[in-house]
């Protein structure tokens, strides 16, 4: 901010409250981006065949760890499970999440789609 008030001739609350005021814009800008590309990416709601349930150890229930895991799946047109990306969720969960779901198998179709699927995990 020193080096702006020196290049801007103006009071330095202006100054303050024109960085605070590009920050918030920068900050909200490169929020946004990430979900703005996640929304292009073509979805559909393919009908799920054949569904493998994840591991799920005692060991992890008993230590009440749980939650929702979130997969993005890319599904080729026979139906088979080509890609798994975890988009969210506990990452001790999302492997066995992302394991079980590359064995699903989905309805045909005419091409490839991606899918997206939450899984979740309740230690009760």
């Amino acid at each position: 901010m020193v080096l702006l008030s020196h290049l801007i001739p103006q009071s330095e609350g202006r100054v303050r409250g024109i960085s605070a005021l590009a920050i918030l814009t920068l900050s909200i800008l490169c929020g946004f981006a990430p979900a703005a590309r996640a929304q292009k990416t073509t979805k559909s709601d393919r009908k799920v065949l054949v569904t493998v349930k994840p591991e799920y150890s005692e060991l992890l229930k008993h230590a009440q760890i749980g939650g929702l895991v979130r997969l993005r799946v890319t599904v080729g047109p026979d139906g088979k499970v080509t890609n798994v990306e975890v988009a969210g969720g506990n990452p001790i969960l999302a492997e066995s999440a992302a394991s079980a779901v590359t064995k699903w198998k989905f309805a045909p179709a005419p091409s490839q789609t991606v899918e997206a699927i939450s899984i979740s995990f309740s230690p009760h």
